[in-house]
Order: C-alpha cells, then sequence, then structure tokens
C-alpha cells in the first residue's frame, strides 16, 4: 500500500487540522513509503498544511463552485491510482466527502458506519467502516481519528498520541529567543500568555474576567503578561491592553505570528489562559502548560492532553459561569512558579 487519500474538505479549521495529526502519523508508522494525499476546501487565509502536519505529502483544494471546476477536480484526483481512500468523519458525516472518495477510484474505502445514534447513509460506498460511540464515551479527537485507520492496521500508543508535537528549528527559536529578549527585561519573572479572542463569540469569555484575573496573578507572581492576537482578536486585544493599563500593567502582544515561531514562542513561557480556538490547540501541541476554558464545546473532546494540561468546563454551557477565582485557584492547584 503506498497511495492514500485523505477526505476532509470541510473543518480547515486550526485545531481541526492539528488534532488529526495522530491519523497520518499512524499511517507513516506503518506504511514509512507511504504518499498521503489531502483533499481541502480553499480557505479564507493562507493555512500552512505542511507546518501543522509534516506528515502530509500533497494537498488537493476542492471547489463546489460549478459543474466544470468539480469536473477538473475529479480529473486531478483521479490522476493518482490511491491503494485506500479515508473519510475521518469525527466531526460530522458528509455526504459530499463519501462521494468523492468512491469516485477517486481507492481500492480500499475507509470510514464509519455509524457514531452514536447518527448513521452514515452512504455507508455503502465504503468497504471498511465501523460503528463508534465517540460522543457517549466522550473520546477526544485525537482518538476519533486514530480509531478510523485503526480499522486498516495503523495504530499509536497513548503515549505516542499525547507526544504528538509541533516540530520548530532553529530559525523559530532564535525568533522567540530575541523575542522574549527585546520585550521582557526581567528574565527572573514568570510569563503568563493569554488569548482573550475566539472565532465564536459564544467562545469567548468575558473580557472583564480575563482583566480581574490577569489582576490576580500580577499581584500574586508579578508576572509578565503576553497577549496573543490573531486577524480577527485585534478589537478584542485593544480594550483588554487599555484596561490592563489603567490598572498599571503593562502587557507584550505577539500579533499575527507565523505558527511555528508562535509555537516556538509558547515553549518559552511559562502559562497560557485561553479561550477554546485554533491557538488552544497551538500552546497544547507546543507542550505548553495550558488552562482552557470551555463553554458550550466540549473540553473532553478537544482540550490539550498533556499531563500539564487542564481545562474548565462550565457545567451549563456558558463560559461566562467560569469565575476568574476559579481559574486563579486551578492555577494555584496545578502549577508552581
Amino acid at each position: 500500500m503506498k497511495y492514500f487519500l485523505v477526505v476532509r474538505q470541510q473543518n480547515n479549521q486550526l485545531g481541526d487540522l492539528l488534532c488529526s495529526v495522530p491519523m497520518y502519523l499512524a499511517i507513516k508508522k506503518k506504511y514509512p513509503e507511504s504518499h498521503i494525499t489531502l483533499i481541502t476546501a480553499p480557505t479564507n487565509y493562507d493555512i500552512p498544511f505542511k507546518a501543522i502536519n509534516p506528515y502530509i505529502d500533497d494537498i488537493i483544494k476542492f471547489k463546489k463552485e460549478s459543474l466544470k471546476d468539480y469536473l477538473v477536480f475529479l480529473k486531478d484526483v483521479r490522476k493518482t491510482k490511491f491503494d485506500i481512500g479515508i473519510v475521518p468523519s469525527t466531526l460530522k458525516i458528509s455526504r459530499t466527502s463519501n462521494i468523492i472518495n468512491f469516485l477517486s477510484g481507492a481500492k480500499i474505502r475507509v470510514g464509519v458506519k455509524r457514531i452514536d445514534s447518527e448513521y452514515n447513509k452512504l455507508h455503502y460506498l465504503l468497504n471498511v467502516k465501523g460503528e463508534f460511540n465517540w460522543n457517549s464515551n466522550k473520546v477526544h479527537q485525537l482518538y476519533r481519528v486514530t480509531d478510523v485507520v485503526k480499522q486498516i492496521g495503523c495504530t499509536l500508543s497513548d503515549e505516542e498520541i499525547k507526544n504528538v508535537k509541533i516540530n520548530t528549528g532553529d530559525e523559530e527559536v532564535r525568533f522567540a529567543n530575541e523575542f522574549i529578549k527585546n520585550n521582557f527585561s526581567d528574565s527572573g519573572k514568570p510569563i503568563f500568555g493569554f488569548h482573550p479572542g475566539a472565532g465564536k463569540e459564544i467562545n469567548r469569555w468575558n473580557l472583564q474576567y480575563f482583566l480581574e484575573l490577569i489582576e490576580l496573578l500580577y499581584k500574586r507572581f508579578s508576572c509578565n503578561v503576553l497577549l496573543t492576537s490573531g486577524y480577527i482578536d485585534k478589537e478584542i486585544t485593544f480594550d483588554l491592553v487599555k484596561a490592563l493599563r489603567e490598572k498599571n500593567i503593562e502587557p507584550v502582544i505577539a500579533e499575527n505570528f507565523e505558527i511555528k515561531k508562535l509555537s516556538a514562542l509558547f515553549k518559552r513561557i511559562n502559562l497560557y489562559i485561553t479561550n477554546d480556538t485554533g491557538v488552544m490547540h497551538l500552546a497544547g501541541f507546543s507542550g505548553t502548560n495550558v488552562i482552557s476554558l470551555f463553554g458550550p464545546t466540549n473540553g473532553f473532546e478537544w482540550a490539550p492532553v498533556k499531563k500539564n494540561q487542564f481545562f474548565i468546563q462550565s457545567e451549563t454551557g456558558n463560559i461566562n459561569e467560569i469565575t476568574p477565582e476559579r481559574v486563579m485557584n486551578l492555577v494555584l492547584e496545578k502549577y508552581e512558579f
């Protein structure tokens, strides 16, 4: 078996892509000479797929704009005689993904027949398919993706799954070291990072709570304060910076950093407290001490899983039911600075 196809044209968010890395690693472990092609949809911003996932060899983008686009796309896919086609379906069952996988001509087509009570109506297009109780058993995404390829003998140990990480090179390490040297004059103080933004408003913890928490931590640990900010977070970050300065706390901002440079920076900080958003996953895969906050989404499914990483789940689904004091207590319980 050499040529593998993964049809994941939806769910192109950073967290989804990072959580799928163990699946590709499991394939490469069993088939070291394999060539893996990912089918994905165009995104609104550039995503460095291969920087996130070094096990991807080729990428084909699927556009649904016209019949002509579809025929050109299908011709491109069928240039390769795929041995195995995989539809992970760990987030939802996609009719389009199953059809593309079938039309690719892959000899072995792997996917899911059922997720809890939801059946794949096109499961007959698959010839290797399982029934999974991922939701009722509260299974993390890292294990869902490996469950899918376990059906074809591609396995990883629990330790291997939890040790998947972002690899950074000398350039990124130098960048992180210079950034810290130039922005934090007192190297003896711990650096605590915070991410107040998120793509979905329901995933954003109240800005006033971030302010109160940072005050608590600043008074207790005299810490350096780092704020991370992406393209969609500019307004939120500005408001928090303004409020912190009124409290005589001067934060440093890491804005729109490249993924590997930000990962290298995460490896140098002492703690990162974040909403459920893409950089949460990046910090998790960087091995950083992380506390992540969850409202409507499930922490058991998405939170970073290393031993120094913890999450707080709102019991009501409202992230603002989590208080700053609750987060502070978790910091004091789990870490020493």
